[in-house]
């Protein structure tokens, strides 16, 4: 939990754009430290120079959160300028799209190692960092958000590396939640679970490795590819909104962070589970939004 961010350090992946550039703009406004972590350099060159107008000290840094070598000097670099960081959010993220079959090793290991990995590296790097810094200071306060997806907790068709990631990013922050709770009572953690918000995550093609550039795309690929970026496109909560959520979940100490609070949107959670406890079949992932199944399922089968 913490309540005062004024002087504190926040570490923010995917940086950009998306929730990276808005809790990096929120930040900001904090008076907070901002350690600005990208992938895509000219979009981190705009996300510098805007939070170092705002006033507040800043370093940035082009990393592919992917690779432990760069994380690692990341990591190094956080702690040689601010010491240990206070807000973690490993928030880099990419999305893919096909039936789970026709996916490549390629496409695998891009989308587990941002989406995954990045995670791991974030918590695997700076947890230690910031329980030293608890250990030395009792009123050292701190925090670490990572990002899941709604695809985590329910599973839609035609997105399996998508929500095998995200799965396991969920399982991790709730082990890490309860590992941390074990341990100490001054750092905190939250899990954020988006669903369909404007953002770049559907243009993760800008940023793929070049041997992923050159792979043709096939059928359910590209079904999902156009469905995902439609359904994105046409979100009413903006990244601005969840980058406020974040931020009231770190200030309550709260776990969950949702997107979507409806009915509709959480629905598809409730019923998930309920079918799991009742050791019945997966229910149907798009049970309150049937048209989108009948559609992807049409589209699928039409050759």
């Amino acid at each position: 939990m913490i309540k005062d961010f004024k002087g504190k350090t926040a570490v923010l992946t995917g940086a950009g754009s998306g929730f990276g550039l808005e809790c990096a703009r929120i930040s900001a406004a904090k008076g907070m430290n901002l350690v600005l972590v990208d992938v895509q350099q000219d979009a981190l060159d705009q996300a510098e120079a805007e939070m170092k107008a705002a006033g507040v000290p800043v370093m940035a840094r082009k990393v592919d959160v992917s690779s432990a070598e760069q994380m690692e000097a990341l990591a190094a670099a956080v702690k040689e300028r601010f010491g240990a960081p206070h807000f973690v959010f490993n928030n880099a993220g990419v999305a893919s799209g096909g039936l789970v079959w026709e996916n490549s090793v390629a496409d695998w290991n891009w989308l587990l190692g941002v989406d995954l990995w990045g995670v791991i590296h974030g918590v695997r790097l700076f947890v230690p960092m910031m329980l030293e810094a608890a250990t030395k200071d009792p009123a050292y306060r701190g925090h670490v958000t990572n990002t899941a997806s709604m695809a985590g907790l329910v599973a839609p068709p035609n997105m399996g590396i998508y929500n095998a990631a995200k799965a396991a990013v969920v399982n991790l922050t709730e082990t890490l939640y309860h590992d941390l709770n074990l341990v100490t009572d001054q750092i905190g953690a939250s899990l954020l679970c988006p669903y369909f918000v404007p953002t770049n995550i559907m243009n993760s093609e800008r940023n793929q490795p070049k041997s992923l550039a050159a792979q043709k795309l096939t059928k359910s690929q590209l079904i999902g590819q156009a469905m995902g970026k439609q359904a994105v496109t046409h979100g009413r909560v903006t990244a601005k909104d969840v980058a406020q959520k974040v931020f009231d979940a770190v200030a309550a100490n709260r776990f969950y962070v949702f997107s979507h609070e409806s009915p509709r949107a959480l629905g598809n959670i409730t019923s998930r589970m309920q079918n799991m406890v009742e050791m019945k079949n997966p229910v149907d992932p798009f049970l309150n939004a049937p048209e989108v199944g009948a559609r992807l399922r049409h589209e699928l089968r039409t050759h």
